[in-house]
């Protein structure tokens, strides 16, 4: 029992670290139809900037994961006015080979602003330790990824579904040149959307550090994860994201703690057979 229990409680919150840092993704790819394979990119600068400010200015855990996030965007915004911006409409495969180069490139300038080795971001005293719930202990900062997520989660369904904001990306997604001239500022509902994303690809690289290590090659070594997470749950769906995450982390996690020889064998197998179930995800919308 207490290793199914131990399976559960890392399955859960590896799903959660998976949902923070993919439903970003998740909202251009489904929302505002963009391949942004650039995203563990983000998640990666957020990882390296949290690291300096907590271990070698030693601000702090908060301070990091705060200017992890605001830094990152503002990293994002020249990025997305310059390139982004060009690629809004364009050909999938114009989408893919820009954003794979945007990858290349922040990976090496990362690697020689930050060094080729991998980045740890000390956590604070209250994230420390395990909490007792009598029958069984739990990694506090397992506890506190869980939170994150499902406070994520809940955010930007509200702020998607019950909001004005939301209407008018949805607006700008379906048909932006009515959108536009109905009053909508289509660049900026895109541009402020980009910045919500790339500032959760940042928090997640920070509060999943424990989980997914931030390396020279991060961006790289997860990226397809990312968008494996993305297409099982359905782009732009964010229930369809939290249960993909869910599930995935789940069956990953069980194979690497029973049979850690096969590696991410069992993950795989479960994306090709969701995919064969359902081609356009758990909760994709049909186009």
């Amino acid at each position: 029992m207490q290793t199914v229990f131990s399976i559960a409680v890392d399955a859960f919150a590896y799903g959660m670290v998976l949902f923070v840092i993919s439903i970003g993704l998740s909202v251009t790819m489904g929302l505002m139809r963009v391949v942004n394979l650039a995203h563990g990119a983000f998640a990666m600068i957020g990882g390296y900037i949290a690291s300096y400010v907590a271990r070698d200015l030693g601000l702090g855990y908060a301070t990091a994961v705060i200017a992890a996030v605001v830094i990152t965007i503002i990293v994002a915004i020249p990025i997305e006015r310059f390139l982004y911006r060009r690629i809004y409409g364009a050909p999938e495969l114009t989408q893919v080979l820009m954003t794979i180069g945007i990858t290349f490139c922040v990976i090496g300038i990362a690697n020689y602003v930050m060094g080729p080795t991998l980045k740890t971001i000390p956590l604070a005293g209250a994230l420390q330790g395990s909490a007792d719930l009598g029958f069984r202990t739990i990694p506090i900062h397992r506890l506190f990824v869980i939170f994150c997520g499902l406070v994520v989660a809940l955010a930007l369904w509200f702020a998607i579904d019950r909001t004005s904001f939301g209407v008018k990306l949805r607006a700008s997604v379906d048909d932006a040149a009515m959108a536009a001239a109905l009053g909508v500022r289509t660049e900026i509902i895109y541009a402020v959307s980009f910045a919500v994303a790339v500032g959760l690809a940042a928090f997640g690289g920070v509060v999943g550090a424990e989980l997914l290590p931030v390396e020279p090659y991060y961006a790289l070594r997860y990226m397809v994860t990312f968008l494996v997470v993305v297409s099982v749950g359905g782009a732009g769906s964010i229930p369809g994201a939290l249960i993909a995450c869910l599930l995935l982390g789940a069956i990953d996690t069980t194979g690497r703690y029973l049979m850690p020889e096969f590696g991410e064998f069992f993950f795989y197998l479960a994306v090709i057979a969701i995919i064969c179930v359902f081609p356009r995800g758990l909760a994709g919308r049909a186009k």
